[in-house]
């Protein structure tokens, strides 16, 4: 947990919401937040085996987390997660699975935005119509929370303009878009970036829509905050500094300090 802060430093990044992944426990990333109140904001852990295995223990830990006070955001909420080799397993759950609306009610009653994870360029087309369906009317339903969607979605330009334009409610957060990531993996990410800079089409949405933006990496393994973490942190300098002032702080920090109820950065 010590490189997390190391990078931070030498990357001028001043906050990160962190959630517990793999062997770590969710006590531990809230042990390290109070150790470094003004730099980390621990995230209720959603993912384990017994989110399929044993719904009923899971709800027991979202619900416990939610209850002790020492979390302030609920971490991504995995709709559909394809499989990565012999590294993680597929994940599917349903926009109107039972387990869904009792995070989503966890996150909404302690005044959090809810994160959800869906790879819609993984999908089939007739699944990615069921769960573009899903998640729209997930969207619809809670009209006064702020829904955002993990890695784009996966979503290319004309398609995440839609959903912004049809939800007041629905954001994207611009995790695994960078060159550093893309070029290292086969999955079909958002590639937002055309060299340093941002693709027109991006760079045209995020000036119409600074609101809906919010600069995230989702560092799952110990080689993001190793080996990528400054490259992408650099990467996103760059492209934010072609962008209007006004435009830029709300994309590296102002949304995420409103959604989340961060103190500002002044």
């Amino acid at each position: 947990l010590g490189l997390v802060i190391r990078r931070m430093d030498a990357a001028g990044v001043y906050r990160t919401i962190l959630a517990a992944r793999s062997g770590r426990k969710p006590g531990e990333v809230a042990d390290f937040a109070a150790q470094h109140p003004q730099r980390i904001t621990p995230s209720v852990r959603t993912k384990s085996d017994a989110f399929d295995k044993n719904p009923a223990k899971w709800r027991k830990s979202i619900k416990s987390q939610v209850d002790s006070g020492r979390f302030g955001a609920m971490a991504e909420m995995l709709l559909y997660h394809a499989r990565k080799g012999n590294k993680a397993p597929e994940v599917r759950a349903d926009p109107n699975d039972d387990r869904v609306a009792f995070a989503l009610a966890a996150a909404e009653q302690r005044g959090w935005p809810f994160v959800v994870h869906i790879e819609f360029a993984s999908l089939s087309p007739r699944d990615r119509e069921r769960f573009m369906t899903g998640f729209e009317a997930l969207l619809r339903d809670h009209p006064g929370l702020p829904i955002l969607l993990n890695h784009m979605g996966q979503l290319q330009a004309p398609e995440a303009e839609r959903l912004i334009k049809a939800h007041a409610n629905f954001h994207l957060l611009t995790a695994h878009t960078t060159p550093a990531i893309t070029r290292e993996s086969r999955e079909p990410w958002t590639q937002m970036f055309d060299g340093d800079h941002l693709k027109p089409a991006w760079k045209e949405l995020m000036q119409a829509h600074s609101d809906r933006f919010v600069f995230a990496l989702d560092n799952v393994w110990y080689r993001h905050w190793d080996a990528f973490y400054l490259e992408q942190v650099a990467q996103w300098r760059k492209a934010l500094a072609e962008l209007p002032p006004a435009v830029a702080q709300a994309i590296a920090h102002g949304n995420a300090e409103r959604l989340w109820q961060l103190e500002p950065r002044h």
